[in-house]
């Protein structure tokens, strides 16, 4: 049977580290050559004219060209993407901040931005012949992975730590995905995983670990940069786990200025990578305050999708601070939780604990004068606070 192609512009697959290059038609992991992530190449010099975006549809597929699918037959779908810009009026009066915007990511598919990594990653094992797939997640990942393999008729296992709230696990339960629970944190669950599949007979979608849940996620830059009108912040308040979102996003803006979207001396945004003092591997590299965090321990917090204590992308995402020049810190949970009540308070948003954490951040870096009067500082909300009500509850 002849199946359509899309128009995606695919080219290879590049190793992070040393550039080698190889091919995005069969399954990939890391690089065989320095077991680092590869990133997915585009021909974008052979262009994708932007007015090609007003008649489609209001999803993260409407960038099809940019995207790693090749067959419209295996794009996994559940309509994820293109999230609101929210404008924070009384927040940005009260603070006294140039323009204070919110990207809701709580408004995707399964309740967070992972719907976007997970779509791509789903969509593209599919389109290779994968049958099953497997999960060490925090939490909203796996969800998101049970989701789009229930949609894409593939087998899902998902490995979660024992904490994780209630929410979470009933929902991969209802995907019919296979849970196990594990005491510990993600990279706990990355060791099970890697025990489960020593055959290899599932396809492996931990973070950065394949190509392509990185390419749903930098969406969000498209969409930040269509929705601004192709103007762009001057502050990107991110909360970083595993980073594929803040690589992701960097990553887009760059494509955009190749395929001529955005102007060559257009400043990119300041990325400011923001985590949990209870778990802070990467703010504790920025900082100095260790050489990497391959020897990192962390500890649980209430903003579970941050508690990633030796994430595979730290010299990505430190490449991204400080190409940027950006930032990154940690916040306490007493601050996350009062960020969660003070978006819900005064701006009508439920947001996740990461997403009180940026809050959080934000005002501590006003104060510092690190963000100006005059900035435009948008706020990335990762996910809906209603699925963390068992971290939360009677606390705020």
């Amino acid at each position: 049977m002849h199946l359509t192609t899309t128009s995606s512009l695919l080219k290879e697959l590049q190793c992070s580290q040393c550039g080698k290059t190889y091919s995005a038609l069969t399954r990939q992991t890391l690089s065989p050559c320095c077991q680092m992530p590869l990133l997915t190449r585009y021909n974008l010099e052979a262009g994708f004219p932007k007015e090609a975006l007003l008649t489609r549809s209001k999803t993260l597929w409407r960038y099809e060209e940019v995207l790693p699918v090749l067959e419209p037959e295996n794009q996994v779908s559940l309509g994820e993407g293109f999230t609101p810009l929210l404008t924070l009026g009384r927040l940005g009066a009260q603070y006294e901040v140039g323009k204070l915007t919110l990207k809701d990511e709580g408004l995707n598919p399964t309740g967070s931005f992972k719907a976007r990594g997970l779509s791509l990653a789903i969509s593209k094992a599919k389109e290779i012949g994968e049958r099953a797939c497997i999960i060490p997640t925090a939490g909203n990942a796996g969800v998101a992975m049970a989701a789009y393999c229930a949609r894409g008729g593939l087998e899902a296992v998902v490995v979660m730590p024992r904490h994780t709230p209630d929410a979470f696990k009933e929902e991969c339960i209802g995907y019919n995905a296979r849970l196990i629970l594990i005491d510990g944190l993600i990279n706990d669950c990355a060791a099970k995983v890697k025990e489960l599949n020593q055959d290899n007979a599932y396809f492996d979608v931990s973070t950065l670990k394949e190509p392509y849940r990185i390419e749903g996620k930098k969406t969000m830059g498209y969409e930040i940069a269509e929705q601004l009108n192709w103007q762009l912040p001057d502050v990107i308040m991110y909360p970083t786990g595993g980073g594929t979102g803040l690589i992701g996003i960097w990553k887009a803006f760059h494509e955009m200025k190749a395929l001529g979207w955005l102007p060559d001396d257009l400043p990119l945004p300041r990325m400011v990578a923001v985590q949990a003092q209870n778990c802070s591997p990467v703010v504790d590299t920025y900082t100095g305050k260790q050489a990497n965090s391959k020897n990192y321990l962390g500890r649980p917090t209430l903003a579970n999708g941050l508690a990633v204590p030796q994430p595979i992308g730290e010299p990505l995402m430190l490449d991204v601070l400080r190409e940027s020049g950006g930032t990154a810190l940690a916040i306490s949970e007493e601050a996350m939780l009062a960020g969660v009540s003070e978006l819900a308070r005064q701006e009508g948003i439920f947001a996740a604990p990461e997403g009180g954490a940026i809050w959080a951040a934000t005002k501590q870096l006003m104060r510092q004068g690190w963000i100006k009067p005059h900035d435009h500082v948008l706020l990335l909300n990762t996910g809906s606070g209603q699925k963390y009500l068992d971290n939360i509850k009677g606390r705020w």
